[in-house]
């Protein structure tokens, strides 16, 4: 897992050991960006943004998430409910030792860290979400039969066994395929890059690991509906790339209800991959908005 500008460190945190690509600043007084990865992918899904961050002067943190890669991998489904998601970022955050954090995230990262912006904001500086909508409008997406029949795999993964025998069959192809054949800009994905991923979801245990997040998910909805969902303050960029095939554009539609201060980027020509798909623009996007300029709208390719 080589990403540009980085080195690749065991961290132990309160909870677990996290394999974490870290770049830019030294110390532990400094501004911290915490990028979040999504499925199936890893911390190499950050690979174009790393250097970017680092340029800013921010110390980047790049984690496998739990059950990733080399990170800790606990056996028990209930070990990846939102719960203990968000209690890893905030150990990661207090291993760190940094007063203030942007937190970057995709995905599942996403996901978490919305969760994680509701319930502790502290350390928080800004947000940058990707292709995930608020817990509230996901629930309320996940209510429409158009957005029901997008998300059929999350009722596939609750089968024990099955996806993890399918996922794996000719050397984990069916990996390299949910990048590429969904991709917009499928030259933005070599077949390096995707022998990374492959790589990542064949360590022992992974793949299990890695659909668990699915499988704890019933307890994890189930928790936000007894939480609720108080307003998020932190300033908050969503990015969103438009040819996503699991996540209708329409359910970013009333996050300007849920969040206090936020500014929306679409990007036509980007799938759900969108930080690989359109590095350029993101990029461009994260810079303006950590630098506190307006945030420019994206051109197509």
């Amino acid at each position: 897992m080589s990403i540009p500008g980085a080195r690749i460190e065991l961290v132990q945190t309160r909870g677990l050991r996290f394999e974490v690509a870290i770049a830019g600043g030294s110390g532990t007084g400094d501004k911290l960006a915490l990028l979040l990865h999504g499925f199936p992918e890893c911390a190499y899904s950050w690979r174009h943004q790393v250097p970017v961050l680092a340029q800013l002067g921010y110390r980047v943190w790049v984690p496998n998430l739990r059950g990733y890669g080399k990170s800790d991998r606990p056996l028990s489904v209930s070990d990846y409910a939102l719960d203990k998601l968000e209690q890893d970022v905030a150990d990661l955050i207090e291993a760190s030792g940094a007063r203030s954090v942007t937190l970057i995230a995709h995905d599942w990262g996403a996901a978490i860290a919305w969760s994680y912006a509701m319930y502790n904001p502290g350390k928080l500086e800004r947000l940058v979400i990707m292709n995930v909508p608020h817990p509230v409008l996901m629930q309320k997406g996940l209510r429409t039969l158009k957005q029901l029949r997008k998300s059929w795999y999350m009722g596939f993964f609750q089968i024990r066994g099955l996806p993890e025998k399918l996922m794996s069959l000719g050397d984990f192809a069916a990996i390299g395929r949910a990048f590429r054949d969904s991709a917009v800009h499928k030259e933005r994905f070599t077949d390096a890059d995707l022998e990374v991923f492959k790589k990542n979801a064949a360590e022992p245990g992974a793949l299990s690991a890695m659909i668990n997040y699915y499988r704890a998910l019933p307890s994890s909805l189930a928790l936000g509906k007894k939480r609720g969902a108080p307003k998020i303050e932190t300033k908050t960029l969503l990015i969103w790339g438009e040819q996503d095939i699991a996540l209708g554009k329409e359910l970013t539609y009333g996050t300007d209800q849920l969040v206090s201060d936020l500014t929306v980027r679409y990007i036509a020509d980007a799938s759900h991959w969108v930080q690989q798909d359109r590095p350029d623009a993101v990029n461009a996007m994260l810079n303006a908005f950590l630098s506190d300029q307006a945030v420019p709208e994206a051109s197509v390719l």
